[in-house]
């Protein structure tokens, strides 16, 4: 998609199907431009079920030509901008070209599909012409689609046809009916299993419009309906995109990546009784997932803190209590990924309640950590006690198993993951030669979460007056801290090794994920200066970003998942990493790379991008199936930003630090609109007087202080 320039539309350039999604609670829908479904990874999903595999519309017995297409600013509605091609004579003349205006107009509510077809005829008489849409719906999982075989498969029963509704069954293994209805407010003039087709007489600038709806039961659409129903979709999406604080500058382009960021995350973020969450991405990952969910609420807990509560809250529900190897669960463990699919709850594959992450469970306690810092909020984190000494329990248990204190993984059972830290592909871990590493790995970020998850605990025992508890923690922080400074080091590459494998041996592989490392403040100066100089080479810097892997490592490849493409999210984590060992402006760079990029991307990261070096008028390349829009690659703005402006939040002391601000490049001005800092509210302004920036209250609370550092 490309950037907003209007309102209330973005619209696609040239002719190109594209992807399209939109979401609403449990489901959603992916089409291309034209607003087909036409099977691949698109479709309407429900609870990880594609409920329609093809939705096509044709005109005249043609495709129809595409003019435009668009996602409205907050996410909810979908329109396609149409036009006929030439309609063969059903009179005495044929109808000329790009006179039927054909506007299609959908969006998601309530688990249901709504669209709206009107059709306006610009030509100098009377056209008669034919209507038709094409369905079907053949109820695959979510990882059915994805390529996962199935031995067998419920009953899919014949389509149940009345005078201007289709029903669509499919009876699962795992005894849930599962049903479509498609319903037309106007009866069709044929109507089968598959088609509906409607013979349209359009007079002169006439507006005709069709009401389709697609649910699970049967329904009379209208007018109102539709009407009634879009409301209350965008009054949802407004009450979920007015949380937090609010930063505008005076870039307009600017201003138009990060609106459609926060736009991208209302879109993604689910309701449960614990709070907010945002899903991972569509369309692979429409569900919640541990570790994206805390990065994403880490990205932005500066601006809103009660992300990170609703994450924290629903993830200590859903903490693992019992020890499965097919799960890979074990007490104390945090969820890597929860589905509701029939698979799921077939055990066909792990992933109805899943923990082979082992990264999500000291991340989980490094969010509470933050949160408490950014919040104050002691009431709460005391809720979550129980579930953090858990948390830390499971960690520590597993550490005391490795002869030198580091958190590996293996894989459990066959079916779950091989690898288990945020790059989960199999050939995402290799040693210096291309050799896949024997199990347990210790990746080197992993310890540099434990590290942090260890401070956490530590400053939070303090507040509860826990002194002992706090010592021990503290301790076995600086433990770990000497280990992966002695062992994960290597002279010759000047850096750290990406992992150190089952016989002990350093995996000497030059990657991103000690990105992750300088993001919790691990490494010793001197050391993280050698790194971030990597970081700027090269090898490492696409001109887009930096890569998940430097060329010339074995299995580099720019057009791989893991192992030297672009990962937004990743970008972020870096630059904060490189920010917090004082090198501003390393961050200002990789966030100007990474928004000329979303500019190309028409201001929606996808969740990674192809490696290729930059070239002069080119774009960057797109990895093919990556999810659009993702959670952590939408929240990466705001993490990179506050990278830049070097501020802290702190609920707690009622104050904002801010250490030597720099503004993005092309940005002068720049107000965070209705900060909460400890329940007041200010306005943080930041302006570029010649080769400094300066920070200064904007407006609100008197009682917040700012300590700024130029």
């Amino acid at each position: 998609m490309s950037e907003a320039t209007q309102d209330d539309e973005t619209p696609s350039a040239g002719t190109s199907r594209g992807q399209y999604s939109l979401k609403s609670g449990d489901t959603f829908v992916v089409c291309d431009a034209f607003g087909d479904i036409r099977g691949h990874s698109s479709g309407l999903f429900h609870n990880d079920t594609r409920l329609l595999s093809a939705f096509t519309l044709d005109l005249g017995g043609k495709p129809p030509s595409l003019l435009s297409a668009a996602i409205s600013h907050d996410n909810v509605l979908f329109t396609a901008n149409l036009s006929n091609k030439p309609l063969p004579p059903m009179g005495e003349r044929a109808t000329p070209q790009g006179v039927i205006h054909l506007q299609r107009t959908r969006f998601l509510w309530d688990a249901r599909m709504y669209e709206r077809i009107a059709c306006v005829n610009y030509g100098d008489s009377e056209v008669q012409v034919t209507l038709t849409l094409h369905f079907a719906a053949d109820f695959r999982d979510i990882f059915e689609v994805r390529g996962t075989p199935r031995r067998k498969r419920g009953a899919l029963h014949p389509p149940k046809v009345g005078e201007s509704s289709v029903a669509l069954r499919y009876d699962g293994l795992d005894g849930v009916a599962r049903c479509s209805v498609i319903c037309l407010s106007i009866p069709p003039d044929r109507l089968d299993g598959g088609t509906a087709e409607l013979a349209l007489t359009l007079p002169r600038l006439s507006n005709t419009e069709l009401y389709v709806e697609v649910g699970p039961d049967r329904v009379e659409p209208s007018r109102q309906r539709y009407r009634a129903a879009a409301a209350k979709a965008r009054r949802a999406m407004r009450r979920r995109r007015g949380h937090g604080a609010r930063p505008r500058s005076n870039a307009r382009l600017f201003n138009a990546w990060l609106e459609r960021s926060r736009a991208d995350i209302a879109l993604l973020v689910s309701e449960f009784p614990t709070g907010p969450y945002p899903c991972a991405g569509i369309p692979w990952f429409a569900t919640p997932f541990g570790r994206d969910g805390i990065i994403t609420a880490l990205q932005l807990l500066w601006l809103d803190a009660g992300l990170a509560r609703g994450v924290l809250g629903y993830l200590a529900e859903h903490q693992a209590h019992e020890t499965s190897a097919f799960r890979d669960s074990a007490p104390g463990k945090i969820m890597h990924e929860t589905r509701k699919s029939e698979m799921a709850e077939l055990g066909e594959v792990p992933f109805g309640r899943y923990y082979g992450g082992v990264d999500t469970t000291p991340l989980y306690v490094m969010l509470a950590g933050a949160y408490a810092e950014r919040t104050g909020d002691d009431v709460f984190v005391d809720k979550l006690w129980p579930a953090l000494t858990a948390a830390m329990g499971w960690i520590e248990r597993t550490c005391d198993r490795d002869p030198h204190g580091f958190l590996t993984y293996a894989q459990g059972e066959k079916g779950g993951l091989l690898n288990q830290g945020w790059k989960d592909s199999e050939d995402s871990v290799f040693h210096a030669d291309g050799r896949i590493p024997p199990a347990p790995i210790a990746l080197v970020e992993v310890q540099g979460y434990v590290y942090a998850a260890l401070i956490a605990m530590a400053r939070l025992a303090e507040r509860r007056g826990d002194d002992e508890s706090a010592a021990a923690w503290r301790h076995r922080a600086l433990a770990m801290r000497k280990a992966v400074e002695e062992l994960f080091w290597d002279e010759e590459m000047c850096n750290y090794g990406i992992a150190r494998d089952g016989d002990d041996s350093l995996c000497r592989v030059r990657a991103s994920n000690v990105g992750h490392l300088l993001y919790v403040g691990l490494p010793k100066l001197w050391r993280a200066k050698k790194v971030i100089r990597q970081f700027r080479s090269a090898p490492f810097d696409s001109g887009w970003g930096v890569r998940t892997l430097a060329m010339q490592q074995a299995r580099y490849n720019p057009m791989s998942y893991h192992d030297g493409s672009v990962w937004p999210h990743d970008v972020a984590i870096c630059a904060a990493g490189m920010a917090h060992y004082g090198e501003r402006e390393d961050a200002v760079r990789l966030l100007g790379e990474t928004f000329e990029a979303a500019v190309h991307f028409g201001m929606r990261l996808p969740e990674l991008f192809c490696g290729f070096p930059r070239a002069t008028g080119e774009p960057p390349i797109a990895y093919p199936v990556a999810c659009l829009p993702q959670a952590w690659a939408a929240g990466s703005v705001f993490m990179m930003l506050q990278a830049c402006l070097g501020v802290t939040v702190d609920g707690c002391r009622g104050e904002v630090r801010i250490d030597r601000p720099r503004l993005p490049e092309g940005v002068d001005r720049l107000t965070l609109h209705r900060l909460d800092v400890g329940g007041d509210t200010i306005d943080l302004g930041f302006e570029r007087i010649g080769s400094r920036t300066v920070a200064f209250r904007a407006g609100g609370s008197a009682d917040v202080r700012i300590l700024a550092k130029v």
